[in-house]
């Protein structure tokens, strides 16, 4: 049987197409799916923005705790009347951070829980320490003493990642901002299920460094989405070229 030039055209041509197929329609996923991320990511800045800048509220009482939820409480302006619990607080290390501008480099949260005037006990993340001055500051007098205003942030407990060290209590260091857990091994009793980031009061040494949250996070959504479908319109160009010279070859 004689071949004509269009059944060669057609030999060999379903696989690649296929994958043509596959590739684009991937594509095309992947960047629908970022300009969604982007719609996302705008709302939780908002979100973030307009909660920050909001006036300190009251804490919730204790008998609230159990309904609260991260969703609509997380990043709560709060303020409430405590007395810190010195000499027990817990040193969870950190890389960094993506709302406060002023601290770079390694060093540690410290955390410790405080009493609350209305009943119940909160931890409450005091600030950032330096790596190197994270005993100096353990072992300082300079602490808040009695009952003050305090005024901060709501948060709730971090994930722990696939990566994360395993924690070590033995030598008091932690790797997630984990209230509960934290609580329950260094003998805390009870504590709310989320923890506040303290913005006031500050040591007088200003170690820990307590400070205002800010929004920081990147948002590059749309540069992604463009370059997912900038590779779609690439395999679609590329897939009509080499089918031209398929073509011109049968001829």
């Amino acid at each position: 049987m004689k071949v004509t030039p269009a059944r060669r055209l057609r030999a060999g041509l379903a696989i690649p197409a296929a994958f043509a197929l596959v590739a684009f329609v991937t594509f095309i996923g992947l960047g629908t799916w970022q300009i969604q991320r982007k719609a996302w990511k705008e709302g939780l800045i908002e979100t973030l923005e307009q909660r920050l800048s909001a006036a300190p509220t009251d804490l919730p009482p204790r008998e609230r705790w159990a309904t609260l939820d991260p969703t609509d409480d997380e990043f709560r302006h709060v303020r409430f009347p405590a007395a810190l619990l010195s000499g027990s607080e817990a040193l969870v290390y950190a890389g960094g951070s993506a709302l406060r501008s002023d601290v770079s480099g390694p060093g540690y949260w410290v955390l410790a829980p405080v009493r609350l005037v209305a009943g119940g006990t909160v931890v409450v993340n005091r600030g950032f320490v330096p790596e190197g001055r994270q005993d100096e500051v353990i072992r300082s007098n300079d602490q808040i003493t009695g009952t003050v205003d305090m005024v901060g942030v709501m948060r709730w407990p971090q994930p722990r990642g696939a990566f994360s060290p395993s924690d070590d209590p033995g030598h008091n260091l932690w790797f997630v901002r984990d209230p509960v857990a934290i609580a329950s091994a260094k003998g805390w009793g009870d504590v709310a299920p989320f923890f506040i980031e303290l913005e006031s009061p500050q040591p007088a040494s200003g170690l820990p460094r307590a400070g205002t949250l800010n929004v920081n996070l990147r948002n590059e959504h749309l540069q992604y989405a463009i370059t997912w479908y900038g590779l779609a319109a690439v395999v679609v160009v590329m897939f009509a070229f080499w089918l031209r010279g398929r073509n011109q070859s049968a001829r």
